[in-house]
């Protein structure tokens, strides 16, 4: 298993990345001086995004079920709890879009080829009430 994010198993089949990306921020207060550079208070960490990419092959391998379980969690609103295939815990993320791209197309109009983006905003750990029911979920 590469990842694991809520519900959704991303293996090397039927579901995969084969590309991460992760970018971090830091915020600051700029302090205005006279003559001087400004110097910078920090004020705490800013946003935290992660895209995961990668393809699928319906047609031989499938991934379309998958693919529905993932707009599903998107569209929940719900953040995910990211784990990845190593065991180390990524913490919750919320799944701002999913990006797909089929080629390809079969006679049903179904791409033999699906470019898949998943863009991920880092988010708090959910409340007790609903951390059950999430949680619920992965199993």
């Amino acid at each position: 298993m590469l990842y694991t994010l809520g519900s959704l198993s991303i293996e090397i089949a039927p579901f995969n990345v084969h590309d991460v990306s992760e970018t971090g921020t830091t915020e600051y207060a700029s302090k205005p001086v006279a003559g001087a550079e400004p110097p910078l208070e920090y004020v705490g960490e800013g946003s935290n995004e992660m895209r995961l990419s990668g393809r699928l092959f319906p047609m031989s391998i499938g991934g379309l079920d998958e693919l529905e379980l993932l707009r599903q969690m998107r569209v929940s609103g719900k953040p995910q709890y990211l784990m990845r295939g190593d065991g180390t815990p990524k913490g919750w993320w919320a799944i701002t879009s999913v990006d797909q791209q089929s080629t390809y197309l079969g006679r049903v109009g179904v791409g033999k080829q699906i470019d898949v983006s998943i863009t991920m905003t880092r988010a708090q750990k959910p409340p007790a009430q609903s951390f059950f029911s999430l949680v619920a979920g992965l199993f």
